[in-house]
């Protein structure tokens, strides 16, 4: 099926997405990009997503705990208290570990996933130099993708690069 291509000048050309998006009104981030979500948005998302995220953790480290046997009221108990301590280091990073150099940023980060893993390793009932090996792999891997992101992505005072 053929279609007319648009006149020159009728305003039906096709621009970038970004003079698209200017044109309904859209902010820009800080870095250059269209934000098409309210700062509402983001503020129930900086704070909701670890909430989900410890909510899930609680449940799984309560289900690694328990082996597959009842529930019960202990269980429940541990789930919910993991779930509130995840919560609050989650957020806890989240806020402070920006402030920091490159590599204690990735540190940071790389360290809470690493422990988080090692944690819920731990919880199965396995060897604790298991669950400890796996926490340090994983945070390892974890600090070098993260600091190869800073890495190239701010100067060595850490401003983002345009």
């Amino acid at each position: 099926m053929a279609h007319a291509a648009p006149a020159p000048g009728s305003g039906r050309t096709r621009g970038s997405i970004g003079t698209r998006l200017g044109a309904l009104g859209a902010r820009r981030a800080p870095n250059g990009l269209p934000d098409v979500f309210s700062e509402r948005t983001h503020t129930l998302a900086r704070y909701g997503v670890p909430v989900v995220l410890g909510l899930v953790y609680g449940y799984w480290a309560a289900a690694n705990r328990r082996g597959g046997g009842p529930i019960t009221g202990w269980n429940l108990l541990f789930g919910f208290v993991t779930a509130i301590v995840f919560i609050v280091a989650c957020i806890g990073v989240a806020l402070f570990a920006p402030r920091l150099t490159r590599e204690l940023h990735s540190g940071v980060k790389s360290a809470f996933a690493g422990i988080s893993i090692g944690f819920l390793y731990s919880q199965t009932g396995d060897s604790i130099l298991r669950s400890v090996a796996l926490g340090l792999i994983t945070g390892a891997a974890i600090y070098l993708v993260f600091f190869y992101r800073y890495y190239t992505r701010e100067d060595a005072e850490g401003n983002r690069i345009r």
